[in-house]
């Protein structure tokens, strides 16, 4: 689970990197996959290339497209929540790896992650409908390829081969997107910077780890961790972007503490008055 955590938090510094660029978010997002997708591409050599990880890559790509076309409808906050926060729910239910504490935990997450974010504010218009819709497919096309690269290193593939071929075939499908919408912010040398860290830092490394922990850890449980990144980013806001945050939201950064430690908490094992029974008799 450490590594899933990690991963979370790499994630949540993308935003204030993202900042310090002035281009098209469009066009961030690609640089970003396309650079973290090529480093996690070394990583594949040698790996076996089925038609799921194929499909995987495609999936990657196009929770990039549905993410940003989501929220340039309903606004950063909604589009954000409906997306990140639908993803443990579409994964649980794809995996059918789920239990009740899993089950009370998400949603004790997705609220805290939706006060966070929101902080009370509504969003109203036309379009707001559609964009929901679109934050809610990229929020299953995320478990998609979630669950699908937790199947194939579960059936015995190197997770470092698995994020590879995925993320090597999104950012080969990434990088028409990122030549169309113009990369020439990447010539100066605040962007390229800004840009090498979102890449390598937010992308590669944290798939990397991410792929690791999917190694020991749930898909279903994976993907309730990732909601850390939410309240990584409004923690940097607070510190580094001297933002502030309303009651709601501060109580929405509590609630999704508390729900994270409880889903990374191990069970404990429940020993039956049988098993005790038949010990005692094999003595």
């Amino acid at each position: 689970m450490k590594n899933v955590l990690v991963a979370a938090v790499l994630w949540g510094t993308a935003g204030t990197a993202g900042l310090l660029i002035t281009a098209d978010p469009v066009s961030v997002a690609a640089a970003r996959l396309v650079i973290g997708g090529l480093l996690l591409a070394l990583l594949a050599r040698g790996a076996r290339v089925t038609p799921a990880l194929l499909l995987g890559a495609v999936a990657v790509a196009a929770y990039q497209l549905c993410f940003f076309a989501a929220v340039s409808r309903t606004g950063v906050a909604i589009g954000t929540v409906v997306a990140i926060g639908s993803g443990p729910i579409f994964t649980g239910l794809l995996s059918r790896q789920f239990s009740a504490r899993w089950a009370a935990a998400t949603a004790a997450a997705i609220a805290g992650c939706a006060a966070l974010i929101v902080g009370g504010e509504a969003q109203a218009g036309d379009e707001v409908l559609v964009g929901v819709l679109l934050a809610l497919l990229g929020g299953l096309i995320y478990a998609f390829y979630a669950v699908t690269a937790a199947k194939a290193i579960n059936g015995g593939a190197p997770s470092d081969a698995v994020m590879g071929i995925m993320f090597g075939g999104a950012a080969v499908i990434m990088l028409p997107v990122l030549i169309l919408t113009g990369p020439g912010w990447l010539a100066e040398p605040r962007g390229l910077l800004a840009a090498l860290y979102l890449g390598a830092g937010t992308t590669a490394l944290a798939y990397f780890l991410y792929g690791r922990g999917l190694r020991t850890t749930p898909v279903a449980t994976a993907a309730t961790l990732a909601l850390a990144e939410p309240a990584v980013a409004a923690l940097l806001g607070l510190l580094v972007l001297r933002e502030t945050l309303t009651p709601v939201s501060f109580g929405g950064l509590v609630l999704l503490g508390v729900s994270l430690v409880a889903v990374a908490v191990p069970e404990r094992k429940k020993i039956s008055v049988e098993a005790g029974v038949d010990g005692q008799r094999a003595r």
